[in-house]
């Protein structure tokens, strides 16, 4: 069920990429502004993740996910109903208060039920239904980007997060019990987690990877349909090819996990997404961009899964604050990374911003990589 829901929040996260140049004939303005649609709602996702976090310790993470998942359920149906660029970024907005809570937090419930050492393989299996949910987003996207209805996706996902919403609030109700957590300031759980220094080189990571990696990723689709001519539907079944890389990395994980090590699955990730985004940037066709995606996504699974392992044993006693941390340090990366791949879309064009991406990735990569080494051996030394 958290599978499902987080499936649910996927789509509607990825559903945008693209859409984004029938947005800007739709609204008839520019490519950049029509990006703030997918901007807004990172930022907003990334914001609140420091009010969820803390709430699912207190009332129980399966119950709050429900709740925020009917939110999302119609901020959907708002999108759906939207006849300007600006109601449509007011209903992502609300689009990015539901989802907000789905992800980090069953990330958290994950880590309160199993244990470490067998963490990264069940975050992985987790993880299937978000990569199915980014490929129907990006699929539905596109092909829906040259329909008249463009609308029509919204109206299913509405169906879908109703659906999640429901069934997990009954499972909560029968099952889950709430830690009854004595009222804590927000400010106290976050100190508590950010007075450590792991959690904070964690955080910084993550916040430089969503930075660099959706720089270029969020315009891919776009790349394809400007430099490379692909109409938007071919673009946007390209780009969900980043979905069966992803499910690549999570039917293998238990065979990669104990082979590559975390430092190793960080450099393996990061120069596949690095080789990904510069054969897409230079040679926009069909082929290279088919195993160009499917590359960055077996690249960023390997990298993002070992970062979203380590969050969740930052602080095991206030672990919906920890993740809830991390997303939020990823999504504000990521919605600085788009809106700098925006702006410079707007002065030189799709290239050079894919191929910023490509080399930023890679210092990200290698040096988390060597942060858990050296963190290993203090631990060991302890």
């Amino acid at each position: 069920m958290l599978a499902l829901t987080a499936f649910c929040a996927s789509a509607t996260q990825r559903i945008l990429d693209p859409m984004l140049p029938r947005l800007a004939d739709v609204y008839m303005t520019t490519l950049s502004a029509a990006s703030w649609a997918i901007t807004a709602f990172a930022i907003v996702y990334g914001c609140l993740q420091l009010v969820l976090g803390p709430s699912g310790d207190r009332y129980g993470k399966l119950r709050v996910i429900s709740l925020f998942s009917m939110v999302a359920a119609v901020a959907s149906l708002l999108c759906a109903l939207s006849n300007s660029l600006t109601t449509l970024i007011a209903a992502r907005m609300l689009a990015g208060v539901g989802c907000a809570a789905v992800i980090p937090l069953a990330m958290a419930w994950i880590g309160d039920n199993v244990p470490y050492e067998k963490r990264q393989a069940v975050l992985a299996r987790f993880l299937i239904g978000q990569i199915f949910g980014l490929a129907c987003g990006q699929t539905f996207g596109g092909l829906a980007a040259e329909q008249n209805w463009w609308q029509w996706p919204f109206v299913v996902y509405t169906l879908l997060f109703t659906c999640a919403g429901g069934l997990l609030w009954y499972r909560a109700g029968r099952h889950e019990r709430p830690q009854g957590r004595k009222p804590e300031a927000l400010g106290v759980s976050l100190r508590h987690v950010l007075a450590r220094p792991w959690p904070r080189v964690v955080l910084i990571s993550v916040f430089c990877e969503g930075a660099a990696v959706f720089c270029g990723f969020a315009f891919v689709a776009s790349h394809l349909h400007l430099a490379g001519g692909l109409p938007l539907t071919e673009a946007g079944m390209i780009l969900a090819t980043f979905a069966l890389g992803g499910l690549s990395f999570a039917l293998l994980a238990r065979q990669l996990v104990p082979r590559l090590g975390e430092s190793g699955l960080c450099r393996l990730g990061c120069v596949l997404i690095a080789l990904a985004l510069a054969a897409i940037c230079w040679r926009p066709t069909p082929l290279v961009a088919v195993l160009g995606c499917y590359g960055f996504g077996l690249g960023f699974y390997m990298l993002h899964n070992t970062l979203q392992t380590t969050a969740t044993q930052m602080a095991p006693e206030r672990r919906g604050a920890a993740v809830s941390l991390f997303a939020t340090a990823f999504f504000t990366g990521q919605s600085l990374g788009t809106g700098l791949g925006g702006a410079i879309i707007a002065l030189y064009g799709t290239t050079p911003t894919l191929a910023l991406a490509a080399i930023a990735v890679l210092p990200v990569g290698f040096g988390f990589a060597w942060q858990i080494q050296r963190h290993g051996r203090q631990m060991t030394r302890a």
